[in-house]
C-alpha cells in the first residue's frame, strides 16, 4: 500500500536505530558479512560488533528489500513491486551500503540471508506492518475486499460468478489478484487467498477445502478420438498432447510407467491449455474445478478422469483474526464456499 506523503524517512528512524543488527557487544560478526574496504570508517570486524552512525537507509529501499526477503528471490519481488528485478537488486545493493552489512548471500538459485540480515528483516517487517496499519487507520472506511487467486481459477470459476456476488452486495468493492505466489496477510493489502496443493500448516490461518484437485484430460468437440471412447491413460500417449506450468501430463504419465511425448504446446497457465484444447490443437490435463464451465458449454470434453486419491486440493486462506474490512471479508468468504458447493 503505498505510504502518505505525511510518511517520511524521519518517521522510520526509531524503528532502524533500535534494530538488532550487531546491537550486542558479544555478537560477533564473521568476514563474509562485510560488504567490502570501502566501509573501513563504519566497520572493523576485527575489533568490533557496534557500528559507527550509518547513513539513514531510505524508506523504499527497505520495502524493497522486505519484498526480497520473504520471496528470498529478486524476479519474484520485482513481480510483486512491478519492478524490474535490476531496479530490486540495485536498492537492496544501496541499503547494504548505507548499513554496511552484507543482507543477503547471493546464490545461483536465489538469495539466503545473512544472520544480520535475518534480523534486519525481522525487526523492518514489524515497522513496516506498523506504518501499514497506521495508514489503514487514517484512510476513510470502504466495504472493500481483496481476494488473491491463481489466473486460471480467476478467469474460469471467479470473474464469471462474480456478478452474482456484486448484484446481492452492490455495496462491497472487490479487488483481484490473480498470482499463484505465496501470500503474507501480514505485509501485503490482501484479505483472501486461494491457493493449489496440499493443505497449509499455518496455524493463524482459517482454512477451508474448496475442492480437491481431481484431474481429467479434455479436448475440443471436433478433434479425432480413436476409435470408442478412451478409458485408460495410455490410450491418450499418441494423441497431441498440451502441456501447463503444473505438468500434470508429465505426472500422470510417470506415475503410470509410460513414456512422455513431447507435448504439442506448452503454456504457463491451465486455462491457456484448455483454451488451445477447446480449439482442437490436442489434449489437455486439468482439475475438473478449471474445466468445469468449458464442459458444461460443450467446448470440452472430459475422455479420461483420474481415479488415484491425492492430498491436494484448492483451499481458501484468511487471516483467523479480525480485520477492519471484515464484514465484506466475511460475505465473499461465505459466497465462495456457497457457490462453489
Amino acid at each position: 500500500m503505498p505510504l502518505p506523503p505525511a510518511v517520511t524517512i524521519a518517521t522510520f528512524v526509531s524503528v532502524i536505530t533500535n534494530l538488532q543488527v550487531l546491537k550486542n557487544s558479544d555478537t560477533k560478526l564473521d568476514a563474509p558479512d562485510r560488504l567490502d574496504q570501502s566501509f573501513p570508517n563504519r566497520l572493523d570486524y576485527r575489533k568490533t560488533t557496534v557500528l559507527t552512525p550509518m547513513r539513514a537507509p531510505k524508506l523504499q529501499h527497505i520495502k524493497m528489500f522486505d519484498a526480497a526477503a520473504r520471496h528470498l528471490n529478486f524476479r519474484l519481488a520485482a513481480e510483486e513491486l512491478n519492478l524490474t528485478q535490476g531496479a530490486v537488486a540495485q536498492a537492496v545493493r544501496s541499503l547494504e551500503a548505507d548499513l554496511g552489512v552484507m543482507l543477503f548471500d547471493r546464490r545461483a538459485r536465489g538469495l539466503s540471508f545473512t544472520e544480520a540480515g535475518r534480523r534486519y528483516h525481522g525487526d523492518t517487517s514489524k515497522g513496516l506492518e506498523i506504518i501499514n496499519e497506521a495508514t489503514r487507520n487514517l484512510l476513510p472506511s470502504i466495504n472493500r475486499v481483496s481476494i488473491s487467486v491463481p489466473p486460471s481459477f480467476a478467469s474460469k470459476w471467479l470473474v464469471p460468478r462474480l456478478p452474482q456476488f456484486m448484484e446481492i452486495n452492490p455495496d462491497i468493492d472487490v479487488r483481484i489478484i490473480a498470482s499463484e505466489h505465496l501470500t503474507d496477510f501480514q505485509t501485503q493489502d490482501v484479505d483472501i487467498a486461494v491457493r493449489q496443493g496440499r493443505r497449509p500448516l499455518d496455524r493463524k490461518l482459517a482454512i477451508h477445502l474448496l475442492a480437491p484437485i481431481d484431474l481429467g484430460a479434455y479436448c475440443g468437440p471436433a478433434i479425432d478420438l480413436p476409435r470408442g471412447a478412451p478409458r485408460t491413460l495410455a490410450d491418450l500417449t499418441g494423441l497431441p498432447l498440451i502441456q501447463d506450468g503444473h505438468r500434470y501430463w508429465e505426472h500422470l504419465l510417470a506415475e503410470h510407467d509410460l513414456p512422455c511425448p513431447q507435448p504439442v504446446l506448452q503454456f504457463n497457465q491451465t486455462s491457456l491449455a484448455l483454451d488451445a484444447a477447446a480449439n482442437g490443437q490436442g489434449m489437455a490435463v486439468a482439475p475438473k474445478l478449471i474445466a468445469r464451465a468449458d464442459v458444461k458449454s460443450g467446448r470440452l470434453q472430459e475422455v479420461w478422469h483420474d481415479d488415484s486419491e491425492r492430498d491436494l486440493g484448492f483451499w481458501l486462506l484468511r487471516p483467523a483474526g479480525k480485520s477492519a474490512n471484515q464484514d465484506a471479508s466475511t460475505a465473499l468468504t461465505d459466497w465462495i464456499l456457497n457457490e462453489i458447493r
